[in-house]
C-alpha cells in the first residue's frame, strides 16, 4: 500500500496532551501521548465533577489500589492507552495540587508515558468506566524531588481517576489491504456508507470522542493519500462538525466500536477544490475512507 502522506500531515493533526499542568501527578510528559493523534479541534472539556477525595487512615507504605466503580471491556496492559480525568491530593491533609477536570481528559500510555511509577503501576488492569483511587506512597510518586508548590518533599499522594476508554496499540496486519480499495467508475452524487465489518460494540454518536484508524485514498485510483496504521496507535478523532472533511463525520456516526466502514466521500464533502494543495489530490476529486472504530466516549 502506497502511502503519499501521513495522515497527521493531512488533516493537521497535533499530538495529544491534557491541560497546563496535566500531572502534576502525571508529570507533564510530552511524550505521554505520542501514540495519539488529534484533528484541529480538541475534544471538548471534561463536564464530569470533580469527586472528592477520601484521604486515607495511615500514610500508605506501598501501592493501594481501590477500585470504586467496576469498568467492563479491555482491561489496560502494558502499551495501552488509558484517557482519564484525575484528581490528586497529598495523603495527609488532602490538599488538593491538581485536577483535570474542567480541562481536557489526559491520555496514559502505560510503559511509554513518563508518569510517575503509582500511575504505571496502578493503571495496569483498568478498565473503561472505571473509578479508582491509587494511594501512593512517596517512593512510588516524587519521593523527595517533589513537582510545584503544594507537594513536599517525601509526600504520599492519594489520586481518584475517572478511566474514560482503554485503547489498544496498532497492530499493521490488521490494516486494510489495496484490494479492500473499490475504485469508482464515475463521480458520486452523494455519501455512500457500507458496513465492511459490524462492530459488537456501542455505536459513536456525534459529540463524541472516537479513537479510529483510516486509510484514505483517491475514488478514482484507489490511491492511498494517508493512513494512521503505520502509526503507533489509532487516531483521537472527535466527531463534531468540520469544514474539511465534513463526510467522514457523517459517515463515522452511528458505527459501532470494533468495526470497519467504507465511506466513500463526493468531492464537495471532502477537500473540494483545495485538495490539490494539500494533497497533490486534483480539484473535485472524490475521496474513499475505510474506517476502524477502536474506541470512543
Amino acid at each position: 500500500m502506497r502511502v503519499v502522506c501521513s495522515f497527521g500531515l493531512l488533516l493537521g493533526l497535533a499530538a495529544c496532551g491534557g491541560g497546563d499542568d496535566a500531572g502534576s501527578g502525571a508529570d507533564a510528559a510530552t511524550d505521554a501521548t505520542d501514540i495519539s493523534l488529534v484533528p484541529a479541534t480538541q475534544p471538548t472539556e471534561s463536564v464530569v465533577p470533580a469527586p472528592t477525595v477520601e484521604i486515607p487512615e495511615e500514610m500508605p507504605t506501598e501501592l493501594v489500589v481501590t477500585e470504586l466503580t467496576t469498568g467492563s471491556g479491555k482491561a489496560a496492559e502494558e502499551g495501552d492507552t488509558l484517557v482519564v480525568d484525575y484528581v490528586g491530593v497529598r495523603s495527609e491533609d488532602g490538599t488538593e495540587f491538581d485536577s483535570s477536570y474542567g480541562r481536557q481528559p489526559y491520555p496514559v500510555t502505560l510503559g511509554q508515558s513518563a508518569v510517575i511509577e503509582g500511575w504505571q503501576q496502578g493503571l495496569v488492569g483498568a478498565k473503561s468506566g472505571a473509578r479508582l483511587q491509587l494511594d501512593i506512597p512517596a517512593d512510588l510518586a516524587y519521593g523527595d524531588n517533589p513537582q510545584g508548590q503544594v507537594i513536599q518533599p517525601g509526600d504520599a499522594l492519594t489520586f481518584v481517576i475517572d478511566v474514560r476508554v482503554v485503547v489498544p496499540p496498532n497492530d499493521p496486519a490488521n490494516s486494510p489491504q489495496e484490494e479492500d480499495i473499490a475504485t469508482l467508475d464515475s463521480p458520486l452524487t452523494e455519501l455512500v456508507v457500507t458496513d465492511d465489518r459490524e462492530g459488537d460494540g456501542a455505536a459513536i454518536e456525534k459529540g463524541q470522542t472516537a479513537f479510529v484508524n483510516l486509510v484514505l485514498a483517491r475514488a478514482d485510483n484507489g490511491v492511498v493519500l494517508a493512513s494512521t496504521w503505520s502509526e503507533p496507535g489509532p487516531a483521537q478523532y472527535p466527531v463534531v462538525e468540520s469544514t474539511s472533511l465534513d463526510g467522514l463525520v457523517e459517515g463515522i456516526v452511528g458505527m459501532k466500536i470494533g468495526g470497519r466502514r467504507t465511506i466513500q466521500i463526493p468531492y464537495e464533502r471532502a477537500f473540494g477544490t483545495d485538495g490539490e494543495t494539500t494533497l497533490g489530490l486534483p480539484a473535485e476529486t472524490d475521496v474513499i475512507v475505510i474506517v476502524d472504530l477502536v474506541a470512543a466516549y
